[in-house]
């Protein structure tokens, strides 16, 4: 479990309700910001809206994707690194023909199918061809999710003022009778408020921690291909390892350094 995003999005909503219930109502005041008129209008608005954007199927992928920020992602450039080292050295000792038995370990799909693409002969343009082809689809079926959190953080707002609209009409309707003018501001302001939840505390988190999620797989992706030729080109383990560490931060550097042995290995 991410234990960033359990905890941010906890945290922010406890950052509300310690600000409605600090008032003179006390814990009383929660029931002033409950109103099934402006949720119907802001969060139903919004939904629908962003539902008219795309096909049902997609719609509701992207709907149950929110899961996805709970969930810790198994991204370890250590790791990584490591094994395309291993296999380097695997290829340099025993041939690149010995690299098939080792794709059997290997848990990331990725990766193996780059090596025994190798394994087979392929030609190195192709093998390039064929691994960004795949890390670009990737890419454009995460963008596809991240631009509907996108879309619905957009709408958060603008139904919210819908909301705020429709309050403001109905209580200068009825400007005579002065019981229905807090009640229709009520309306009006509360729906403000549900679209700047909608907004910033759902698919503004999720839409950053999706970026960034894949930021991170592309990231990876890159170098596993760069990795994958290399070894294919019959590089040496220590001059992979030296251009493999090139894609990660001065502090993921230090600390794959610090992380123990000599991965480089080899002759």
């Amino acid at each position: 479990m991410d234990l960033a995003s359990v905890i941010g999005m906890i945290v922010c909503m406890v950052m509300v309700i310690f600000g409605i219930i600090t008032g003179d109502e006390g814990p009383r005041a929660i029931w002033n910001f409950l109103e099934y008129k402006s949720a119907l209008i802001t969060f139903g608005g919004a939904i629908f809206a962003v539902m008219a954007q795309y096909s049902l199927k997609d719609f509701i992928q992207s709907f149950k994707s929110i899961k996805n920020i709970f969930i810790q992602p198994k991204f370890d450039d250590a790791v990584t690194i490591k094994n395309i080292i291993e296999l380097s050295n695997v290829a340099r000792k025993e041939g690149l023909l010995a690299l098939e038995e080792a794709a059997n370990n290997l848990e990331d799909d990725f990766m193996k199918k780059g090596i025994l693409l190798i394994v087979d002969g392929t030609d190195p343009e192709m093998v390039r061809s064929i691994m960004e082809n795949e890390m670009i689809c990737t890419e454009d079926r995460h963008k596809k999710v991240i631009g509907f959190y996108d879309a619905l953080g957009a709408m958060g707002p603008a139904w919210g003022m819908i909301g705020t609209l429709i309050g403001l009409i109905n209580m200068l309707k009825n400007l005579s009778d002065i019981n229905s003018v807090g009640p229709n501001m009520s309306v009006a302001l509360i729906t403000t408020l549900y679209g700047s939840v909608l907004a910033n505390w759902l698919c503004a988190p999720v839409a950053g921690k999706l970026k960034y999620n894949n930021a991170m797989e592309i990231m990876l992706k890159e170098v596993m291909i760069e990795g994958i030729l290399s070894i294919q080109a019959g590089e040496n383990p220590r001059v992979i390892e030296e251009k493999l560490k090139s894609f990660l931060s001065p502090e993921h550097r230090s600390a794959l350094i610090e992380g123990g042995e000599d991965i480089g290995g080899g002759e």
